[in-house]
């Protein structure tokens, strides 16, 4: 089948070309497993295709990297060569594809997503999973708890070896290539930059800090609290960060909207949902008046609707999230902020860098962290509506990748940094 060769030489390559192959850590466990890689393929939209690989990586039930790539074809199972690529890493709550292809997400969403946008101004577009968002074996998740940082490191590594040599047997380039993330994805994008750096010709930032600065104290010492409760939480043995509160949301919000919420009484559902991603901060305030989707708020401050993005693209993120999440992961990229253990500087990152924020997400504070690397070629650009005055109601964390105007307040600028890097 064309597939089966497609993959075989994809892993022959990523095991064994200079300059490309991954640690002998990494390229070891590549070929450890007896089973190959199985890989799938559908259609986005147009000439725009989504290949999805799943390799395994050791014997656990969750140890396998799960790679993406939305790209033009000119026949099928054969890509359209391009001379740019970036490899995308999702958030919290979410996959690759819930973040950057939602209109395949389960369930669909009506946003058009960011991958396939790049991919038609001929961007190759790649991404990785995080190992907690794949579905676990029965049920098993017993293997939550190796789901940390370093692990995480290593199967960006895997991945983007293995998206640099397919593109030498499809494109004829097996160049650096950009690394890129939203979120908390964005954070483990300047990790892997500054621990490693391999395989990259440049970063971008979707919304994140990774060093704070020295006036956010109190946003270091809410890192600082969560970093230790996490990791006593470990402790005792809590490895699962289930993410049933944001799918429950989502869920109840799309079914019955108007019935009495039992998350958020005496809210509806839909009031549920609207008051989690608008008044994002009264749970997790990573900056003041951090929220997920920018709110349209009453005279009493309660959220009646959404500004940027469509209660059903919201919700569709939030339904389709993954049942469960490494808790160990959170803990320790919380002590990265906190800076109370041992961790990649920034400083080591030379690469070129761009960043994006969200003015109600993390937004300027995310500025102070792009002083902080080496590089001389940086770029930066935080979208607002408002002035400083209406940060609670202005463009939301979640609005980078949802918002009806994304691709002409965020997405465009992005593109075009890209075609230049």
């Amino acid at each position: 089948m064309p597939e089966t060769r497609f993959v075989l030489a994809f892993v022959f390559l990523a095991a064994c070309a200079p300059d490309s192959s991954p640690p002998a850590s990494q390229a070891a466990s590549l070929q450890s497993p007896s089973s190959p890689p199985r890989v799938t393929r559908e259609r986005v939209t147009a000439d725009i295709y989504h290949y999805q690989f799943d390799i395994p990586v050791g014997m656990t039930p969750n140890a396998r990297v799960r790679i993406h790539r939305i790209v033009r074809e000119q026949a099928p199972w054969r890509p359209r060569p391009s001379a740019h690529a970036l490899m995308l890493l999702h958030g919290d709550f979410a996959s690759f594809v819930t973040n950057f292809v939602p209109p395949l997400g389960q369930p669909p969403s009506p946003s058009p997503g960011l991958a396939p946008y790049l991919a038609a101004r001929d961007i190759d577009v790649w991404g990785a999973d995080r190992r907690w968002t794949l579905p676990a074996t029965d049920g098993d998740v017993s293997d939550l708890g190796d789901m940390g940082v370093a692990q995480e490191l290593g199967d960006i590594g895997v991945a983007l070896a293995f998206a640099r040599a397919t593109r030498a047997v499809t494109d004829g380039d097996p160049g650096r290539i950009v690394l890129g993330g939203f979120s908390h994805g964005a954070e483990l994008t300047y990790a892997y930059a500054a621990a490693d750096g391999r395989h990259l010709s440049a970063i971008a930032a979707l919304d994140i800090y990774y060093d704070l600065s020295p006036a956010d104290v109190d946003l270091q010492a809410f890192a600082c609290a969560n970093a230790a409760a996490e990791r006593d939480a470990v402790a005792h043995g809590i490895t699962d960060s289930d993410n049933s509160f944001f799918i429950t949301a989502g869920q109840l919000d799309r079914s019955a909207p108007d019935d009495p919420s039992p998350i958020f009484p005496p809210y509806t559902n839909r009031g549920a949902m609207l008051t989690l991603a608008g008044l994002t901060y009264a749970f997790a305030p990573y900056t003041a008046l951090y929220h997920l989707s920018a709110p349209l708020l009453d005279a009493d401050g309660t959220v009646v609707a959404l500004r940027e993005s469509s209660e059903a693209r919201v919700s569709a993120w939030f339904a389709g999230a993954p049942p469960h999440q490494s808790l160990r992961e959170a803990a320790e990229l919380d002590a990265i902020w906190c800076h109370d253990s041992p961790r990649p500087e920034l400083a080591r990152i030379q690469v070129p860098l761009y960043y994006v924020g969200a003015a109600g997400g993390f937004g300027e504070h995310g500025l102070y962290s792009t002083t902080r690397v080496s590089s001389t070629d940086v770029t930066t650009h935080v979208v607002h509506r408002f002035g400083a005055e209406r940060v609670a109601e202005d463009f939301g964390h979640g609005d980078l990748l949802y918002a009806a105007d994304a691709p002409e307040l965020a997405w465009h600028a992005l593109a075009g940094w890209l075609l230049r890097h």
